[in-house]
């Protein structure tokens, strides 16, 4: 066809061809069933819209920025303010040691430490990423980090795994030492949970094997098998059997339980504040050989807290420090346990009131390698975390046989001086390297610590993914 030129020499040319007036009528059909489709089509419902935290994780996993969404999203459900939100208004009476509120405070973390004695054992530029938090906070600092978390929607239809933000720790540790609380006192929250729980629709179609929730507190806490007995009895009840369950301890016989790290006061908010430590511990001048901070338990036989008190007092102080941690002294000023463990290369870790302690978690964040002695308090509790068969365990630990040392066949001492340098070296470095995931990033953007490190949240969230994509076939067979 000839382009229409003002000074064409032929007049014919000018003129539109049939062809072409054919053409135009077509495409201006097509433009009017266009413009008329768009003005009627309806808007989109509220069940397929997503809220801001959802178009920006949707924008982290399209610019490949994401890679651990790769398994889905996460829906956190919106309880009633029952379940969590009014269980934080009680702070001052959840436990009877001491107020919560301080160390529920800042999203669960506690405190900041800036104008503490902790802040005087840190360097300047990280004082901020240190708070003074609860062991038992990890339902509400979950909870915060899921809500601005990369991999999180709005909309549970398109989720892969659903966060139930329920605070059991803190609605059945309320009642734990009240003299007069029966069973029925400790599982009333519990039981009120599950009955919303499953009237929910995304509950009754896998019937709770694509769900999670974080439990504060010990597993024991919650399988009470009568009402005479500790605790509560939340994980015996119907309808939770399915499920998965985030636990500080898990119970090494039941697969639906997982176990987390226990919350430590190190809450990093970038990338370059975890680099920044690591280099820290990595670099300290460590004198002593080993460290152990634990109360002795008097009124129990043979107790083998007092007898590695006992072996830290042979070694002499130059060999060992130990703090004597009666009387919640270590919960109230966490900088004692800090400063002994930054001072050590070994720190003593034998079970506690249960097979698990904090401890263990505040030893490898000092960058010291935990000496442990029962396999159920670090080896088969943290699997997502913490490397353990086939001889894993030892590259950043080293376990003794308690009942060699109580019958004196060996020490403490005599253990640990006899491993040759360049490994405790090693041990060491994979430690520190261990401790970005060891640890809850502070972060509230959907990017958490940025820079391709995850921390234990993340990791929670990569494993839950994993497990509610294996555990799909079972919706319809059990």
């Amino acid at each position: 066809m000839a382009t229409y030129r003002p000074d064409h020499p032929n007049p014919a040319g000018r003129r539109p061809r049939p062809a072409v007036l054919l053409m135009l009528a077509f495409f201006a059909l097509q433009l009017l069933i266009f413009l008329t489709f768009r003005a009627v089509r309806p808007a989109p419902s509220p069940a397929s819209s997503s809220s801001s935290s959802s178009a920006a994780a949707e924008r982290v996993r399209r610019d490949g920025n994401g890679s651990s969404c790769g398994g889905g999203l996460v829906y956190v459900y919106d309880l009633p303010a029952a379940f969590n939100e009014d269980l934080l208004a009680m702070c001052d009476a959840l436990s009877p040691m001491y107020s919560l509120c301080p160390y529920l405070a800042n999203g669960g973390l506690g405190l900041p430490a800036e104008g503490t004695n902790l802040s005087s054992l840190l360097p300047r530029e990280l004082v901020g990423s240190w708070y003074a938090s609860d062991q038992f906070a990890l339902e509400h600092i979950l909870h915060r980090r899921l809500l601005s978390h990369r991999c999180r929607t709005a909309d549970p239809a398109r989720a892969a795994a659903f966060f139930v933000p329920f605070y059991a720790g803190l609605a059945v540790g309320r009642h734990l030492w009240a003299p007069n609380a029966t069973g029925a006192d400790r599982d009333r929250d519990c039981a009120a949970l599950l009955e919303w729980l499953h009237a929910r629709p995304w509950y009754r179609r896998s019937r709770g094997w694509d769900h999670f929730i974080a439990l504060g507190r010990i597993t024991w806490d919650f399988r009470r098998a009568t009402d005479e007995a500790w605790g509560g009895s939340f994980l015996t009840m119907p309808g939770v059997a399915n499920v998965t369950r985030l636990v500080i301890e898990r119970d090494p016989w039941d697969d639906m339980d997982v176990g987390v790290p226990y919350p430590t006061g190190f809450h990093p908010r970038a990338a370059d504040d975890v680099r920044a430590w690591q280099r820290y511990v990595a670099r300290r001048t460590r004198p002593r050989l080993f460290a152990f901070a634990g109360a002795p338990r008097s009124a129990i036989k043979g107790d083998f807290r007092a007898l590695l008190l006992e072996e830290c007092q042979a070694a002499g102080a130059d060999a060992c420090g130990a703090l004597d941690c009666a009387e919640g002294r270590c919960i109230r000023n966490n900088a004692l346990v800090m400063e002994l463990f930054m001072g050590a290369r070994f720190c003593l870790q034998p079970r506690g009131d249960s097979f698990t302690r904090r401890s263990l978690f505040d030893c490898m964040v000092a960058g010291a390698i935990p000496v442990l002695f029962w396999r159920r308090s670090a080896y088969a509790q943290y699997s997502w975390y913490l490397p353990a068969g086939e001889g894993r365990e030892e590259e950043w630990s080293v376990f003794i046989d308690r009942d060699k040392l109580r019958a004196r066949n060996l020490t403490v001492r005599g253990v640990l001086a006899a491993i040759p340098e360049p490994r405790v070296r090693l041990m060491r470095e994979r430690v520190v390297e261990m401790i970005p995931r060891l640890v809850y990033s502070a972060a509230d953007g959907g990017d958490g610590l940025g820079g391709g490190m995850e921390d234990a949240v993340d990791v929670m969230v990569d494993g839950m993914l994993r497990r509610a994509a294996e555990q799909r076939p079972r919706w319809r067979t059990t």
